[in-house]
């Protein structure tokens, strides 16, 4: 355990602890487990709704002044103006966990005033246990992290998730990807952001980028990156990220690096550099589409 825990984070690690165990429970005959789909490729499963609710339960009867703020079960529960809110993803990598594949998490993350102050990421698999403070640096059980020390590109390893649902900018991220494989060592998608981030705290990777993301994917992945003494933000440096559905993370060299490579993609990259982008992205339309492409979200 690291040192000299905040009382917060004790019962994150609980409620993690008692989602982890369910999750666990469920992993030993997967092909038991109830699978709907949300969305086009978005499954959700009886296990996330019950890890999340003991996630819930254990968060509320500790403090029953705070909000909460899940994935599956939105802002129904707790209270709805607490400066206190509990930033909840119950199971990160459901597709992942349907499979039988273990890599899958529980992220929690408690915002104070929009702040991320508390994070618990936990691998149920592994038993690996993440956890930060806010000031108080990371830790993976009771040992601190800190980012890799790389910082050229060529020896770096970068972990990204791919687009999955209908409306994705397919080109853009084959462009993007293209960049990011030709100038490292290599590019990973292990299926769960949360512990992506968690990996880049930990040293791991090098680095991480990902559109499309969550508050709840990514709340609690972002501390402990900076907690680590890396990096957190959209793809142009920004690092007001949480609700933009683009997020990077990296040691701080790397960081600045990715910013060259991706800002251009970046939905807040000036006119000229979209306009390049768009017209990379025709000439690769034209040339070797190999996913299908839906405009509707470009530009």
């Amino acid at each position: 355990m690291s040192p000299n825990l905040h009382p917060m984070i004790n019962v994150a690690v609980k409620a993690a602890r008692a989602a982890g165990a369910i999750i666990n429970r469920a992993a030993l005959d997967v092909e038991a487990v109830r699978i709907s789909q949300k969305l086009v490729n978005d499954f959700v499963t009886d296990v996330d709704h019950a890890a999340e609710q003991a996630i819930i339960e254990t968060l509320l009867a500790a403090y029953p002044g705070h909000g909460i703020w899940a994935e599956e079960s939105g802002r129904e529960h707790g209270a709805k103006d607490s400066e206190f809110v509990w930033i909840i993803d119950p199971l990160d990598g459901t597709t992942n966990f349907i499979h039988g594949l273990p890599v899958y998490c529980v992220s929690i993350a408690l915002a104070v005033k929009g702040k991320i102050e508390q994070a618990v990421i936990y691998d149920p698999s592994r038993n690996d246990l993440f956890t930060a403070t806010k000031g108080r640096g990371a830790y993976l059980n009771d040992r601190r992290l800190r980012v890799s020390k790389r910082i050229r590109m060529q020896e770096c390893l970068i972990s990204t998730g791919f687009p999955f649902r209908p409306g994705d900018d397919f080109n853009a991220y084959l462009r993007m990807m293209g960049d990011v494989m030709q100038k490292t060592a290599g590019l990973r998608r292990p299926g769960a952001a949360a512990l992506d981030l968690a990996y880049v705290a930990a040293g791991f990777t090098d680095g991480f980028f990902e559109t499309g993301l969550q508050p709840w994917d990514v709340a609690a992945g972002s501390l402990l990156v900076t907690e680590a003494g890396g990096l957190v933000g959209n793809f142009t440096g920004d690092s007001d990220f949480l609700e933009q559905n683009e997020c990077m993370a990296g040691n701080p060299r790397v960081y600045g690096q990715l910013v060259t490579i991706l800002g251009k993609y970046s939905k807040f990259a000036n006119a000229g550099d979209k306009a390049a982008v768009r017209q990379a992205i025709a000439e690769l339309s034209d040339s070797e589409t190999v996913l299908p492409s839906d405009d509707s979200q470009a530009g």
